[in-house]
């Protein structure tokens, strides 16, 4: 009997490559969807390639969107991003690395996607323990979209129950890390970081690279991934 497909977004970040593993471990064959959404941090594409090479994807698509029309976060305008932030100023309202509707955009495709494969479950990496107060990362905006996504689809309508997974969504990060090495990720081809270097070493500096590494000390061990002056 054929593994049932999905759709998995993957940003080539840890969490998102954790995610994959997880869907592959439940007996999907997954599809994965990447997006070139105008963000500073492009560099990641090629992670997300390599992520979804070693992972066994389908397939992986890339597709194109311009986000920079809209602007209004540092990873999509001239606009700096926070580095060296401490737990107090992390919690603090909703950072300027929040791309507006980015997940909504995501899910989106992911769902025309599906619809046209014939699938009935989507994955995404989204969580809302150790994350940087995203609206779009909360369990609510995932059930919110799923609801949508049931209504307004010819899927959803003809009886085929379309599901959205969030498998990390209230995991920490140090959680999140210990299952995919369970599952055989190689975090040493991931990136987190909002700002890396031409290069693809991360900042180390970030809130997105703070909560990588913390997660990692969490669990005494090392992060694999390039920083630069490591």
């Amino acid at each position: 009997m054929s593994s049932p497909p999905a759709v998995v977004l993957l940003s080539g970040g840890l969490d998102s490559a954790t995610t994959f593993a997880i869907a592959r471990a439940r007996g999907f064959a997954c599809h994965a969807l990447s997006f070139r959404y105008g963000q500073r941090h492009v560099v990641e594409l090629s992670n997300a390639a390599a992520v979804a090479r070693h992972l066994g994807a389908v397939d992986h698509r890339v597709v194109e969107i311009d986000l920079r029309a809209f602007g209004g976060s540092a990873l999509t305008a001239d606009l700096p991003v926070p580095k060296d932030r401490d737990d107090a100023a992390r919690a603090e309202g909703i950072p300027i690395t929040y791309v507006p509707a980015r997940n909504t955009i995501f899910l989106a495709y992911a769902l025309a996607s599906a619809e046209v494969l014939g699938a009935a479950d989507i994955f995404l990496g989204v969580n809302a323990v150790d994350y940087s107060g995203y609206p779009d990362c909360r369990p609510e905006f995932v059930q919110a979209f799923e609801r949508m996504a049931n209504l307004a689809t010819r899927a959803g309508v003809e009886g085929r129950h379309l599901t959205i997974h969030a498998p990390l969504v209230s995991m920490t990060k140090a959680e999140i890390v210990a299952r995919g090495l369970e599952l055989g990720v190689d975090f040493g081809m991931t990136l987190s970081c909002y700002d890396p270097a031409p290069d693809g070493a991360s900042c180390g500096r970030c809130d997105a690279c703070h909560l990588r590494l913390e997660g990692f000390r969490q669990l005494g061990r090392r992060d694999p991934a390039r920083y630069q002056g490591r």
